[in-house]
């Protein structure tokens, strides 16, 4: 699979100390991204879900995960290897939030095997394109339009506390290629 960035502690995107996932490639391109230069997979980010689950279980032997929050670029432009990732991961923790430029009728509609089991296996799918006109600077959401759904009922407790409490903040990493600025976003950022 293409990703380009792995990061912990994510404290932004949802509750929790979590691991974020950046994938690479999206065939949406939304005017106003955060993330462009995620948009075109690169061979130097292919990495097997395997060593992504070496990575995640590393972290575990140290710190605590609390979830997982998978962004990109557009995750469900892999969705077999995103499933396969998924399947891996969920050993550590089920709480798996997904952002996604896809309405939700969009990838039911798919109804391939690998969307339909990252579907039954997500705690929180965050849908819709990004629409810089409407970054009012929603939770967890790039623009108002973006749709919250929340598909494990466990989770809904957890889950609406957090939007209750919460309010978007920006988390700083330094990485090998400079800061990398997490969170969501105020608009002409």
């Amino acid at each position: 699979m293409n990703i380009a960035r792995i990061l912990y502690p994510i404290k932004v995107l949802g509750p929790g100390n979590r691991v974020g996932f950046w994938l690479c490639g999206c065939s949406r391109a939304c005017k106003g991204c955060s993330n462009p230069e995620l948009w075109v997979q690169r061979p130097e980010y292919e990495i097997a879900p395997g060593q992504v689950l070496i990575l995640v279980k590393e972290i575990a032997t140290k710190h605590e995960i609390d979830g997982f929050t998978v962004s990109g670029g557009e995750p469900m432009d892999q969705p077999k290897e995103l499933a396969r990732l998924l399947k891996l991961i969920m050993p550590v923790s089920d709480d798996i939030l997904i952002y996604t430029g896809y309405q939700i009728e969009e990838l039911i509609a798919r109804k391939d095997e690998w969307t339909d089991f990252i579907l039954q296996n997500t705690a929180v799918l965050i849908d819709g394109p990004y629409k810089e006109e409407l970054n009012d600077n929603s939770i967890l959401r790039g623009s108002s339009n973006q749709r919250v759904h929340i598909l494990n009922d466990r989770m809904r407790d957890r889950y609406q506390s957090f939007f209750a409490e919460a309010r978007n903040q920006i988390q700083n990493f330094t990485t090998g290629d400079g800061i990398v600025s997490v969170g969501i976003h105020r608009p002409t950022f």
